[in-house]
């Protein structure tokens, strides 16, 4: 599995936990949303494949229009991220990411694989961040955080 732990961090003049307060602090001023949007690989990196343009504008598209800001979420159970079960003009299996996946194995050992990356990766912050977020990690019992408190289903 491939992990990047901080994409551009050589470039960062601040801390990342500065720039991660920042956008949290904005996104509540601002009463905005923000979606992690996947818009690379699907399927896995040895077997899968481009995520199709075609598909990512539908997904932008349903975000603006605001249409996934009440749709019925999954949840993805080693990170925690949720994500909407139907997006109109996009296939149900692009949307669950372990239905991409040909194996199931491969899927879980890799996904066990980049948490323990990230945790481990994570580790250096713990101390930089409040309690809260530190819970919203991989494998964390997660407890509200703003960024995640009355979001979808």
């Amino acid at each position: 599995a491939a992990f990047s732990a901080c994409y551009g961090e050589p470039f960062l003049v601040w801390h990342p936990i500065k720039y991660g307060t920042m956008l949290a602090e904005r996104l509540k001023q601002h009463g905005a949303n923000a979606w992690l949007l996947n818009t690379g690989w699907v399927g896995g990196a040895a077997k899968g494949r481009r995520c199709p343009l075609q598909y990512t504008r539908a997904i932008v598209d349903a975000i603006h229009a605001g249409e996934l800001a009440n749709a019925h979420c999954d949840t993805e159970p080693f990170f925690g991220l949720k994500y909407p079960t139907k997006v109109k003009g996009v296939p149900d299996s692009l949307l669950n990411p372990a239905a991409s996946w040909e194996s199931q194995a491969d899927f879980e050992a890799t996904s066990k694989e980049l948490a323990a990356l990230f945790n481990k990766n994570f580790e250096q912050y713990l101390g930089d961040v409040p309690e809260a977020v530190a819970q919203q990690g991989p494998g964390q019992t997660k407890m509200a955080y703003p960024a995640a408190a009355g979001s979808n289903n």
